[in-house]
């Protein structure tokens, strides 16, 4: 028997470990598809993502290559970040498909919407920051900038910039994801989180701090839709709340629906004959303990 539970044990993580091994094979095909298209086109990709700095510059000024590989590797690296990025649900998916036969029903139905809405809010996010961040920094900058100085960035320090504030916001506008999954997993309350506003408003300037560049364009850019998706994940974990609390109760009468069947049915076993008193030890048949009484031996 042990060396069975062994041998099950160890198919059981090969098994697993083939399936992670699937897995990441479809996320790297996934990238690697949308990267082929992304390479062919990186020149009109650079122009697009550049085009929030481009359209400030003055006449005379435009975007320089410092190292002399920058030329090739910038859009290069633009075409790889494009895809993965646009590859993100497809890799998320598998990871969801990969811990979902580990969850129960009520978790999946709770961590499904959860996971769309985590995808969704990292592109709203990024586009965010694309649409409205960058164009209100780069003006602010462009106009701060003394006379006697040439507003001339390297192409390789601005792609390391705007990818500080897509991933930046993209992550910040998970605030309402993590607010209900604090929730759910039971660490605080709807009413705690209320009690907690004035906190949460300080440190969504503290997180800006360390999250975006040092300019107070883009850090206040950065808390203030923090904290207004705070309140969104307020209003959410209390419906969030009393689904929790109904598939809780829902589950708990599911056991104790079960426990009193078991006892039902342990109670009917001892009423029928020839049943099993003890599995592992001995066989009780009511009509051969009934032939061996002495009253029934005879004269």
């Amino acid at each position: 028997m042990a060396l069975a539970d062994e041998l099950g044990g160890e198919q059981g993580f090969l098994s697993h470990l083939v399936e992670l091994r699937d897995r990441l094979l479809k996320m790297v095909l996934a990238v690697c598809l949308l990267f082929i298209p992304f390479f062919i086109i990186r020149q009109e990709l650079f122009d697009w993502l550049a085009s929030p700095l481009s359209r400030f510059l003055p006449d005379a000024s435009s975007l320089q290559a410092i190292d002399v590989a920058s030329t090739f590797f910038i859009p290069f690296k633009v075409a790889f970040f494009a895809s993965l990025f646009l590859a993100m649900p497809v890799i998320l998916f598998q990871v969801w498909a990969f811990v979902a036969p580990g969850l129960y029903k009520h978790e999946k139905r709770l961590a499904g919407p959860l996971f769309v809405s985590s995808v969704l809010l990292f592109y709203v996010g990024a586009a965010f920051a694309y649409y409205v961040v960058l164009p209100l920094v780069f003006k602010f900058f462009i106009a701060v900038a003394p006379d006697a100085v040439e507003f001339a960035p390297d192409i390789a320090r601005y792609l390391s910039f705007v990818l500080t504030i897509f991933f930046a916001f993209g992550i910040a506008f998970q605030v309402p994801i993590v607010t209900v999954l604090v929730v759910m997993l039971g660490m605080t309350t709807p009413e705690d989180l209320v009690k907690m506003r004035p906190y949460v408003f300080v440190a969504a300037f503290v997180v800006g701090m360390f999250l975006t560049p040092p300019d107070i364009i883009s850090q206040t850019l950065l808390a203030l839709p923090m904290w207004a998706l705070f309140e969104v994940g307020i209003v959410f974990s209390r419906h969030v709340k009393v689904r929790v609390e109904e598939a809780s109760e829902a589950r708990d009468a599911m056991y104790e629906a079960e426990a009193e069947a078991d006892e039902a049915f342990a109670e009917e076993s001892k009423d029928v004959p020839g049943a099993y008193k003890n599995s592992l030890t001995e066989h009780l048949d009511d009509a051969t303990a009934k032939s061996s009484k002495p009253d029934d031996l005879g004269p």
